[in-house]
């Protein structure tokens, strides 16, 4: 497979994964700069990891949002829910992956996380009323 044939397969996990709304504002971004950053991201991480049979979108999103929670990158974690819930991951799982994280990321980021998810749940009309004791 060529880089070309690579970045295309990329291109279309990246859009599948993150939606074309994401990707065109990213791509619409590029300069002389950061041109071959996005050419690279996409051919690599979309086109030669996510493509890669051995594990289903549904585990990578897990597996993206758990990394984001333990390096406490907020930007890339709400991008990640967001997406997570657009491609078919549900509230309950969003908070699982949330306690699974702090346990092992630790109280703080996991509070961070779940106050990050709760927001975007509220503003989608996905956070049920309060909690019962």
């Amino acid at each position: 497979m060529t880089a070309d044939d690579r970045y295309d397969e990329g291109l279309a996990a990246r859009r599948s994964v993150l939606g074309d709304a994401w990707v065109d504002r990213s791509l619409a971004k590029r300069n002389g700069f950061n041109t071959e950053f996005q050419e690279m991201i996409t051919r690599i991480v979309w086109g030669e990891i996510w493509t890669r049979p051995g594990l289903d979108h549904k585990t990578r999103r897990c597996m993206v949002l758990s990394t984001m929670i333990a390096l406490g990158r907020w930007e890339e974690f709400k991008l990640h829910v967001r997406a997570g819930l657009a491609g078919g991951l549900t509230v309950e799982e969003i908070k699982e992956i949330i306690l699974q994280a702090t346990l092992y990321c630790g109280v703080p980021a996991g509070n961070h996380a779940m106050g990050e998810a709760e927001s975007i749940l509220r503003e989608l009309g996905l956070l049920d009323g309060a909690a019962s004791a």
